[in-house]
């Protein structure tokens, strides 16, 4: 009875600590950003898990996400605006979840990243809640009155106000309890907001997020009960046509070892043809690899070729001399049919090397994707052998066709 109502927090990281100062909760917040993100303020998606037990907070789960970053500071990669909005969109995306978008009220509307980043996952507006905080640091003669009560741009479950406590409070040991009661003040004495003061502050936040989440479950239930019920039906209907399942059957066996080869073919056509449910992000592969060698390769090796045309025309020459022998050669419009085909066998066989080398090249790819493919056959050793085997004989077959031919 006496820890249920005791307030203590605990660290996924830190399994069996509880921690009943809160201080201490905060500065272990502190260093276990700073193990995993470094010292200069570098980022990582590796949530830190914190559960906080209380008789006084309802049961919710939050995740509180990094504003986006403009510029890059310290050790921050340049691209530290995509990086943090793509790990906003992981989370924000998810269908069961509700978005807090929270807003300075001393900005721009207009300009709140939070309810842009909310609008393209949610347009309807049916996942958002709209919070405007620092209401007190607007200036004087402001307000935002026309943002609280829904009308400048409106949410369909609105906008609650709150206001936290300052740097200065924070480092003051200004308590929870005490900045609750200052929020309270602050609305209830305020001018432009002591009307909506009820449904304005953190505890009726807390009350909304809390009711709000309830219903979105309730409303989300039917579906996923409906989702995973056909999952069970359909696992059902696995379980039904393994049933009577003997491994030693030899037409299982058969009908087995079929599938995975015709598995192994649909593979290596998709790595080949760009259509895999796995890319690569971190080099080139299969049918990209051979594309890029067939237009990027094979033309540089070419532009390597060593070109002499002085020592061209010198051969044409000779060969328009020596097809017409001991008769007099006379100036004419075109190079004689022999001589011009003398010379162009020549040059081409000049192509024979970048040929062969581009030739090798995607026969390697080839053999390369083939070994990606029979991963997936690991665990039958022979088969995974087997198929290797036979698929990088014929693709080496059909290589010295080519070279033939070339």
């Amino acid at each position: 009875l006496l820890m249920f109502f005791t307030e203590y927090a605990e660290f996924l990281h830190c399994k069996g600590k509880k921690f009943t100062d809160f201080d201490e909760v905060r500065q272990e917040i502190e260093v276990e950003t700073d193990r995993v993100t470094g010292m200069n303020k570098g980022i990582s998606s590796v949530p830190i898990n914190l559960r906080v037990y209380s008789p006084h907070v309802l049961s919710l789960t939050l995740i509180d996400l990094p504003g986006i970053t403009k510029v890059p500071v310290g050790d921050q990669p340049p691209d530290i605006e995509q990086q943090i909005r793509d790990m906003i969109m992981q989370f924000i995306s998810r269908e069961n979840c509700l978005i807090l978008a929270v807003t300075p009220a001393n900005t721009d509307l207009a300009n709140s990243d939070a309810l842009k980043l909310a609008k393209e996952v949610d347009p309807q507006g049916l996942r958002t809640i709209g919070v405007i905080t620092k209401l007190d640091l607007m200036d004087e003669g402001t307000d935002a009155r026309e943002v609280l009560e829904n009308k400048l741009l409106p949410l369909r479950r609105g906008y609650i106000g709150v206001v936290n406590r300052s740097q200065k409070d924070i480092d003051g040991k200004k308590d929870i309890k005490a900045a609750l009661l200052a929020e309270r003040k602050f609305f209830l004495s305020h001018p432009s907001y002591r009307h909506m003061a009820d449904r304005m502050g953190t505890p009726y936040l807390q009350k909304v997020l809390n009711q709000q989440l309830t219903n979105h479950i309730r409303d989300t239930l039917p579906a996923f009960r409906s989702k995973l019920q056909s999952q069970l039906l359909s696992i059902e209907h696995e379980v039904e046509v393994y049933k009577n399942f003997r491994p030693e059957d030899p037409t299982r066996k058969t009908k087995a070892l079929l599938q995975m080869v015709q598995q192994f073919s649909v593979d290596f056509e998709k790595r080949i043809e760009g259509s895999g449910d796995q890319v690569d992000t971190l080099e080139l592969s299969g049918g990209a690899k051979i594309n890029r060698i067939f237009h990027e390769r094979f033309p540089f090796e070419l532009v390597k070729m060593e070109f002499n045309e002085k020592e061209l025309r010198r051969e044409i020459s000779y060969a328009i001399k020596n097809i017409h022998g001991i008769r007099q050669v006379l100036p004419c419009l075109f190079t004689p049919d022999m001589a011009f085909e003398a010379i162009v066998k020549k040059q081409i066989v000049k192509l024979k090397g970048p040929c062969l080398k581009s030739v090798d090249l995607v026969m390697q790819e080839l053999i390369n994707t083939v070994k990606k493919c029979t991963k997936k056959l690991a665990t039958y050793p022979r088969l995974c052998e087997e198929t290797e085997r036979i698929v990088a004989g014929y693709i080496r077959e059909r290589e010295e066709k080519t070279k033939d031919q070339v």
